[in-house]
This record gives C-alpha cells, structure tokens and sequence, in this order.
C-alpha cells in the first residue's frame, strides 16, 4: 500500500519539476528522491512523470496522484486544526504573523507583557508583509492593519490607526495646511508595494508632479527617511510620535484610518493559547487606543 510520505514525494516533484527541488523542498538527498519515485513507480506499474530536459511532467495517473495528494493534505490539515481547537491548556508554542510596522512601534511591548502573563506559552512571531494563510496553518493568529479582514477569518477590531503628515523636527505645524501646501511641498513616498494603501492614493492626489522625491517599500523606512529632512511623510500616528526627528505638522486626516484586527481561524478560536493571546492583546492595545488614533 502506498504511504502518505509517497504521495509528497510525487507532489513534491510535481510542485518542483525536478529531483533537486523536490529533495531541497522535503530536506532529503538527490538520490532518496530518485529511489522513492522508482519504488513508487514500480509498485503502481505505471510512469507517474515523463522525464525531458525541461524538467519532470506529470502523467495522466501523476496528475490522479497529485490531486489525491492535495486533498489528503487539505483533510490533515484541517484534522490539525480541529484537535488544536479542543486544547485546554494555556501552553505551547503560538504562531503571530503581522507586518513590520505594526511590529516595532506597538506589538514588541504587547508580546514582552504577555510572556510575562503566560509564561508557558511560547511565541513564534512571522514578521512579513504578505498575508499568510491561517486556512493552512502558517500561523495561529494575525495581527493586520486592513479594513477588509478575510471572510474566512474571525476576530475583533481592536482599534482604529490614524494617519498624519509629519515632517523633520522643527517645522512649526500651524505653518502646513495639508490641502494648500501639498503641491509645493517635496515628500517620501510608498513603494510599488504599498500602492494601494489609502495614504498612498492620498499622495498621488495631492504631491505635485515630481515632487515625490524619495520611495520606499516600508513605513518605517518612510519614518526613517522623513526624520533625516527627506521630505514630508504620511505615517501612521503611533510610528510618527515614536520616531525621534519627526514632528507631526496634521491632525489625523480624514478618511485615510484603517483598523488594526486580531484574526484566527474558526476552528482555532477556542484554543486556550489562541484566546488567551486574543484577549490579552486586545486588552493592551486598547490602552494604546488614543495614541493609535492620533488623540494624543
């Protein structure tokens, strides 16, 4: 009978058309791979991959295999979520995923507290700006600046972060009107990767043309780079009063707030670990509420 190992061998072949992906995907040697997928050929008597210098194609009973190794993932996947579901104890190891710039300016201090609450639970925080599958178990929990959270994600809002225009120190703010003095203006603007940021449509609405002087693929680089006299910056409240050099010159700016979210999957929520985290990070984020909003 064939195993559930033998089923990702041939997916991973599949996925990497070649021996060498497929070894360096399941950190095994070249020549493992090329046993299995003998063995596994042999034993089926049938060719799963037509081998060509392009690389390893699938046959019509590959492709059966590979789709059968899919939803066999799916399946063990969503198993593991159901029994972690049903722990009662507040330990373990929790997986975070957020971004950077929630990171540093706000969720370090979360993280330190809540250690310090629940010691036995250990912290794996995935810092990154891609949106990682909770479906799939990449992590237990994310925390996201969005307004539009996954439908297939629950959680709560825990705030809403504002955003201003700050400039280096020393510029007086009753002297920037953010509508008149936008267009003559230089600025620090977003990274192709943060188009469609609100802040980012912003900008593109009011900088003069050429007047964008300075892009970047990170807030916090933008903080970095308006606090060294760049040029002016739209930044979230929370990194802009963090970051030393800035003034903030605005108050928050209309219509450009998105909301800070705690989301897990459904079959998660009641994991002692996962809602312990979720409403110990809820509970310290809302002291921050006025500081997040720009109200202080």
């Amino acid at each position: 009978m064939l195993s559930w190992d033998d089923f990702r061998y041939v997916k991973a072949i599949a996925d990497t058309r070649s021996l060498g992906g497929a070894a360096t995907e399941l950190s095994v040697n070249h020549s493992t791979v090329f046993r299995r997928l003998a063995q596994i050929e042999k034993q089926l008597g049938s060719r799963l991959f037509e081998r060509s210098r392009a690389g390893y194609a699938l046959t019509p009973c590959g492709e059966e295999m590979v789709r059968l190794a899919e939803r066999m993932g799916e399946d063990i996947v969503t198993f593991e979520r159901q029994v972690t579901g049903h722990d009662l104890r507040p330990s373990g190891e929790l997986r975070v995923t957020t971004n950077d710039t929630v990171l540093v300016h706000l969720m370090t201090g979360v993280f330190a507290a809540f250690r310090k609450a629940y010691p036995e639970i250990v912290l794996d925080v995935v810092v990154s700006n891609q949106a990682l599958n909770l479906s799939k178990r990449d992590a237990d929990v994310a925390v996201r600046a969005t307004d539009r959270p996954p439908d297939a994600l629950i959680g709560r809002r825990a705030a809403s972060i504002a955003w201003a225009v700050f400039g280096a120190s020393g510029r007086a703010p009753e002297a920037f009107d953010a509508e008149s003095d936008a267009r003559s203006a230089d600025w620090v603007g977003f990274g192709d990767n943060l188009a469609n940021l609100k802040a980012a449509r912003w900008l593109k609405d009011h900088a003069a043309p050429g007047h964008v002087v300075y892009r970047i693929n990170t807030v916090l680089g933008l903080a970095e780079a308006a606090a060294a006299g760049m040029g002016l910056a739209l930044l979230p409240c929370f990194i802009g009063s963090a970051t030393p050099g800035l003034t903030r010159l605005t108050g928050p700016l209309p219509d450009l707030a998105n909301g800070i979210w705690l989301l897990t999957h459904a079959d998660l929520r009641q994991t002692a670990r996962v809602r312990a985290f979720m409403d110990f990070a809820a509970s310290e984020i809302t002291k921050q509420r006025k500081t997040i909003e720009g109200l202080s």
